[in-house]
């Protein structure tokens, strides 16, 4: 049975979470259904909730979208259905049929690709589906939302009556206007509408001489709005006819209310059904957003969060456009606890956070942004103590609040739980307070809970070094500027920093000196040690990633020299083409030059008419048929390898030019090289200095290797002082 408490839920700001996960719902419902998500009890109704959310995410990514689930809520309908003798209006019946509608589409959309969507098929299999509700109704109600003529035979035949008598009213009505017209009782307006019947427009001095009767006047008097004797024995019969029809479409309405009545649980079923969906939608959209995903959940106690997010820190930073951190962590029954330690601002709290919301999370459905490779388990119970609880109402300090913390997590701590406690410790005296956390750590430990804590006690991190299956754990800091690299480091505590940090913020040297002189020799050596690990791990760490961009770098060269090795392969075809060309010219130039020189020689016109034609006639038979546009594209395509081949030749030409007027110029003196002077390889970047010169050659030291080099290589950077 799976026990989350409400204070392990305010902690970790999972309100938040769903507030954003609800904005993401359609309907009034979904969003209020959503805000009541609290963590599963059941293990299997939870595994079945993820699922689903997983398989709608799925449905983002392919091509069988799932349909539209939007409803208008049909609450105050169904209460209706269950009181006797009431009848639902119109537009009630149609929020039914286009629910029903809905249902349909989805339930069937889910049924034909149900091997998509195998758990979001066996969630909607229970759902009927009818096509009689929606029948019904359409029986009764038009497309307009009117009750049709024939809805009824009575009503047929009083709509038919109706319409009679409306125009006998108009036909009386015209009648009476253009007879009061032409005897000049009417006002220039001559008829209006009021309490919707059509009324004459009387001058005033004429109503007497109109029969009727007076339905109102103007403001100033001057007209009498006067309804014609003739029409009001036909508008007496219209009320009659039109009270009658009332009376019918509310039979009619009430006939299919009760028809309704027997659908009452179905209906039920339906809202809740799409309530359900706008909720598992809104999860899905969720997890898209952060590119969250369901990892693998095992039966062991076992968790590795790859690459794990923090939700609300995330998508804060992806609307400022800011990078967010992940960290990698693992729990398992040999590492059930890490000690996070280090200086404040580094991320500690956000860690314990992230890891404690994600499991929340999950055990409430909803997927988390981690590696895909990552794996989670369950927890019977998570117990958290984060920020300072200080209780004015209750009278209560920091300590004793946490304190009384403590009390709880005793009663309640065992071996399926996850424990996450910020700052574990603070709020009494440092000797005293640690030992007492030291105590309650063991409990923890030796009770086989899974748990995470910070802190700056020292006898905590010595703890996590001396017992087998705890660890300890840093966030790394620049060695330098000490500024946090949001990087959690297992298997070594973190040191606070406290005189660096201080030092860094300006406080004199001498003060920091006198404090560590108050202090035990051996803490100040304990936290300088933990210190200098903390920075070498730093050092390799910024090595590690400038090892990693320089081998980004050098397969982005690698894949740049290929693409360039295929265009000079692909020009060198070119120019052995163009070189062929100019070759087979030149061998014809010469042949025409033997043939003139004959000529040239005897005066023989038809022997060097035959000797052309024969030249002629061997080149044609060489030639291929081609259509004038391959001919013009071949010479196209000639002429641009051409001035290719110009500009290539115009570039080495003037390259020589400069290189023959550099070696006239006299060589610049080399300078006297010394020992102690930082100098560089002539085509090369790193500057290093010269530790020892024999034989016209220098030892150059580099920081991490020497090596010896000719003095004539070198360029002096910088001479020694």
């Amino acid at each position: 049975m799976i026990n989350i408490h409400e204070k392990t839920l305010q902690d970790l700001e999972f309100q938040t979470v769903l507030q954003q996960v609800s904005e993401l719902c359609i309907t009034t419902l979904g969003n209020k259904k959503a805000l009541e998500t609290v963590p599963f009890k059941n293990k299997g109704t939870l595994t079945n909730a993820l699922y689903l959310t997983n398989e709608y995410v799925s449905s983002f990514y392919n091509d069988n979208r799932i349909p539209n689930h939007g409803f208008d809520t049909i609450t105050k309908e169904l209460k209706l259905l269950n009181i006797e003798n009431t009848y639902l209006e119109v537009h009630g019946l149609r929020k039914i049929v286009s629910m029903s509608i809905t249902v349909n589409a989805l339930v069937t959309f889910i049924k034909k690709f149900e091997e998509y969507y195998p758990t979001l098929n066996a969630f909607a299999s229970h759902i009927e589906v009818t096509k009689v509700i929606i029948e019904k109704v359409d029986t009764i109600v038009d497309r307009f939302g009117d009750i049709k003529n024939n809805a009824s035979n009575l009503l047929f035949d009083l709509r038919q009556s109706i319409n009679r008598i409306k125009g006998k009213i108009n036909q009386s009505f015209s009648t009476a206007l253009n007879m009061y017209h032409n005897l000049e009782y009417l006002d220039d307006i001559r008829e209006t509408v009021v309490d919707n019947k059509r009324v004459l427009a009387v001058k005033a001095m004429y109503r007497r001489k109109v029969k009727g009767s007076i339905m109102g006047g103007s403001k100033t008097g001057s007209i009498v709005y006067i309804e014609p004797e003739t029409t009001l024995q036909y508008s007496r019969e219209l009320n009659n006819l039109e009270y009658e029809e009332k009376e019918e479409v509310i039979r009619i309405l009430k006939e299919v209310t009760n028809f309704m009545r027997q659908f009452l649980p179905l209906l039920r079923d339906y809202q809740d059904f799409l309530i359900d969906i706008d909720v598992i939608s809104a999860k899905a959209k969720y997890a898209k957003s952060m590119n969250a995903i369901l990892p693998e959940i095992v039966e062991d106690r076992n968790m590795i969060l790859r690459d794990a997010y923090h939700p609300l820190l995330y998508l804060t930073n992806l609307e400022k456009k800011e990078k967010t951190f992940p960290q990698t962590i693992e729990l398992k029954q040999d590492k059930r606890i890490i000690v996070i330690s280090g200086p404040n601002a580094g991320g500690k709290s956000i860690t314990l956070k992230t890891v404690g919301l994600l499991q929340v999370m999950l055990q409430s459905g909803l997927l988390i942004p981690v590696h895909e490779r990552s794996k989670a388990c369950l927890f019977d119970r998570i117990l958290s103590d984060i920020g300072d609880n200080q209780s004015i109402e209750n009278h209560l300090s920091t300590y004793s609040y946490r304190l009384k913390q403590m009390n709880y997590f005793l009663r309640k701590c065992n071996k399926n739980t996850l424990f996450l406690i910020d700052e574990f410790g603070t709020g009494s005296d440092p000797e005293l307070g640690g030992a007492l956390a030291e105590t309650f750590l063991e409990e923890f430990y030796h009770r086989e809970a899974f748990g995470i804590i910070t802190t700056h006690y020292s006898n905590l991190k010595i703890l996590a070094n001396e017992l087998p299956h705890m660890l300890n754990a840093n966030m790394l800091f620049d060695e330098r500027t000490l500024e946090p690299l949001f990087k959690l480091v297992i298997g070594q505590a973190g040191s606070s920093f406290t005189f660096e940090v201080a030092q860094k913020n300006g406080i004199p040297y001498s003060l920091i000196n006198r404090a560590k002189k108050k202090i035990e020799r051996s803490k100040v050596r304990f936290d300088a040690t933990i210190a200098k690990l903390q920075k070498e791990r730093s050092r390799l760490e910024k090595t590690g990633q400038s090892l990693k961009l320089n081998e980004k770098k050098k397969i982005e060269e690698a894949d740049k020299l290929e693409e360039m090795n295929a265009k000079i392969q692909k020009k060198l075809e070119s120019y052995q083409e163009l070189y062929d060309s100019n070759q087979r010219l030149i061998y014809l130039g010469q042949k025409v030059n033997d043939i003139a020189e004959t000529y040239f020689e005897n005066k023989q016109k038809r022997v060097l008419m035959d000797e052309l034609f024969k030249l002629v006639q061997i080149e044609n038979s060489k030639r291929k048929k081609v259509s004038a546009k391959q001919k013009k594209a071949k010479k196209a395509k000639e002429q641009q390898v051409k001035q290719e081949a110009e500009k290539k030749v115009n570039v080495i030409r003037k390259r020589k030019k400069v290189e023959k007027k550099k070696a006239i110029e006299t060589p610049k003196p080399k300078p006297n090289l010394k020992i102690g002077d930082r100098v560089r390889l002539e085509d090369g970047r790193a500057v290093g200095s010269i530790d020892k010169i024999e034989k016209n050659k220098a030892t150059v030291n580099y920081g991490l290797f020497t090596t010896n080099v000719s003095l004539e290589q070198l360029e002096l950077v910088e001479a020694k002082k």
